[in-house]
């Protein structure tokens, strides 16, 4: 059960996240974004593995588990936050979400294959009603924009936005996978000392590339409102990413994913509240935020636990004892 609550704070702090970045998206770069995600995001980690204890923990690992670390820090906080940086500055945080559901699929498909997890009845209707939330706030997104609607004032660039929200959605889909193996059975401790391993990893990337001549003086150009949004951003998402590497020490891929892809729902009421004038919320978003959060719930029990709490028939009681492979 608690990892299923990490997850689902990941998944609210991503959601602002997302709404923090897109306010500061609108007068500054995604370089820019980048350079103050990664720079704070490090230093977080860092302090958080200091009062854990977590810097012991960094010298107890493998080789293979120190460079899985480094692959997933690339993967995420390197190649998939770029992506979702350009793909939410061009087309906007709400639109960005769907096409990332693609990583979820890229999980559960690899926690089969790779870590060997299942899916079970509860797990089955868990996905399918996460799932559901999201495409249910698109669709009261669209709703919303009727023939008669005023003219957005923001005109989304949907080619290069949905290209890079399915490339953001490969590096978030797989680097949970690598995370879980690294961390090989360790516990909170460990997971918060991989974490600082991968931002590290990441951070190091985003230094090589400031030798690019002119990038180090535009990163400093920022201007102070966008810092500002920029930096909250950085905050959120380091809370998100530290509770994401906790849940994965505590809970299976097929169960963490899954319950972590909410965001999609809270991105679209968070930025409701931050970027009024771009986003619209309706009835159905509430729906969508319902259902979401009943996968979650369905999600973080296990069959074990609903078959000894409840008096089910005979046939309900074998279909729910089902699973694959």
């Amino acid at each position: 059960m608690l990892g299923s609550l990490l997850a689902l704070f990941a998944a609210v702090t991503f959601a602002l996240n997302n709404a923090a970045y897109r306010r500061g998206a609108l007068t500054g770069s995604v370089a820019q974004g980048m350079a103050v995600s990664l720079s704070l995001g490090v230093l977080i980690f860092f302090a958080a593995s200091i009062l854990i204890g977590g810097l012991e923990a960094i010298f107890s690992f493998s080789s293979f588990s120190f460079w899985l670390f480094c692959a997933a820090g690339l993967l995420h906080f390197a190649w998939g936050r770029y992506c979702n940086y350009r793909a939410t500055k061009a087309m906007g945080a709400n639109l960005v979400g769907p096409p990332q559901q693609l990583g979820i699929i890229v999980s559960l498909v690899l926690a089969i294959i790779v870590l060997g997890e299942t899916l079970t009845p509860l797990r089955i209707l868990g996905i399918l009603l996460v799932v559901l939330g999201p495409a249910i706030s698109l669709r009261a997104r669209m709703a919303t924009q009727g023939p008669d609607a005023p003219k957005p004032t923001f005109q989304p660039n949907y080619v290069e936005g949905y290209y890079f929200a399915f490339l953001s959605a490969l590096g978030f889909g797989v680097s949970p996978i690598f995370v879980k193996v690294a961390l090989d059975g360790g516990g909170l401790v460990e997971s918060i000392a991989g974490g600082f391993i991968a931002y590290l990893a990441a951070t190091a990337i985003m230094a090589l590339a400031l030798l690019k001549p002119g990038l180090a003086a535009h990163i400093a150009a920022v201007k102070p409102v966008s810092g500002k949004w920029f930096s909250t951003a950085a905050v959120l998402v380091s809370l998100s990413q530290m509770t994401s590497y906790m849940a994965l020490a505590l809970a299976p891929v097929s169960v963490v994913m899954p319950i972590q892809r909410l965001s999609l729902v809270f991105r679209v009421l968070a930025n409701s509240m931050l970027n009024r004038e771009h986003e619209v919320i309706g009835g159905r978003i509430w729906v969508a935020t319902g259902l979401g959060l009943l996968g979650a719930i369905f999600l973080s029990l296990s069959t074990e636990f609903v078959l000894n709490h409840l008096t089910l028939p005979d046939w309900l009681e074998q279909a729910a004892q089902w699973h694959w492979p």
